[in-house]
């Protein structure tokens, strides 16, 4: 019975870590653009949208003028790939980045989320 006790708590502690901190904030493209990601409130807010931003938002196939109506101006623009800054990730002073990379059509053909 106390084998069972204690292996029942693990699962249970192991569930609740790998939970995290996954927020369900709602994408919200004007927030994306507009929000001041210096400000304490927002300092998370894009990181916190990312998975429903991905989930719900068919990026792949987006042309740069879809993307730019749906998520603003990109931070940065090198050749062939977009990049938006995310703010802090909750986990520490982790930050990071989305990155866009279009194919010769200037169409979206793959995402990367990046944090460190």
């Amino acid at each position: 019975m106390k084998i069972e006790y204690k292996i029942l708590l693990i699962y249970s502690a192991l569930f609740l870590f790998s939970c995290g901190n996954i927020s369900h904030e709602k994408f919200d493209s004007n927030k994306w653009k507009t929000s001041n990601l210096n400000v304490e409130e927002n300092i998370s807010l894009r990181w916190d949208m990312m998975n429903d931003l991905r989930n719900n938002y068919q990026l792949i196939g987006k042309s740069k003028t879809e993307i730019i109506n749906l998520l603003g101006k990109p931070d940065s623009e090198i050749q062939n790939e977009m990049s938006y800054f995310l703010g802090y990730s909750r986990r520490g002073i982790n930050t990071g980045n989305l990155t866009l990379t279009f194919d010769e059509n200037n169409k979206v053909q793959k995402i990367n989320v990046w944090q460190g």
